[in-house]
């Protein structure tokens, strides 16, 4: 895992936590917190910043509706992870390994490595209809363009690299709670 300087507060936002207790919803060991403005994701272990990663999230900014190609803002969980042990570089379509980047039709992959496929947990914002981030199949994955990382580059997902996302899916569990924010 890349360790990145911790500029940020090393405690939990008050708009997670808020969202948490509205839904009375227990702690969960683990969160994750993504910045859309930092493009970061930050790891927190216990209510305490642990780690922080550099991400990608959509090229197209924020936003919640089916075909927007934008990220979701809100509360989400893990729902599903997909891809345990499978080699970096993995290349997934529909969830299901259809090669490697070291295969030229593969070498500009968008979802490789690792699937943590979120759900949102905010009825009408994030969860049902048209806004649903799992029926949008919004996922933390890695990408073939290693180099993307860092700035908006995806179609919605969360990018990260394959050194930062394969030992943060073997840490995290199904149910993890994570926090799309702007700031």
């Amino acid at each position: 895992m890349t360790l990145l300087p911790m500029t940020a507060s090393s405690n939990l936002p008050a708009a997670f936590l808020r969202a948490r207790g509205v839904r009375n919803m227990e702690p969960t060991d683990f969160a994750l917190v993504v910045s859309i403005a930092g493009q970061r994701v930050s790891l927190f272990e216990k209510n305490r910043l642990a780690k922080e990663f550099p991400c990608s999230t959509s090229r197209f900014g924020v936003g919640r509706t089916e075909g927007s190609n934008c990220t979701p803002l809100g509360l989400h969980r893990i729902a599903e992870k997909i891809g345990a042990g499978a080699p970096a570089g993995t290349v997934f379509q529909a969830r299901q390994i259809v090669g490697h980047t070291s295969q030229p039709q593969f070498a500009d992959a968008k979802i490789t490595t690792r699937i943590l496929w979120l759900e949102g947990l905010e009825p009408g914002f994030n969860r049902g209809g048209n806004v649903d981030s799992r029926a949008r199949y919004i996922y933390i994955h890695g990408t073939a363009d290693q180099t993307s990382i860092g700035r908006p580059a995806s179609c919605g997902c969360i990018h990260l690299a394959d050194a930062d996302l394969v030992p943060l899916f073997d840490r995290l569990p199904v149910g993890t709670l994570v926090w799309i924010a702007e700031r």
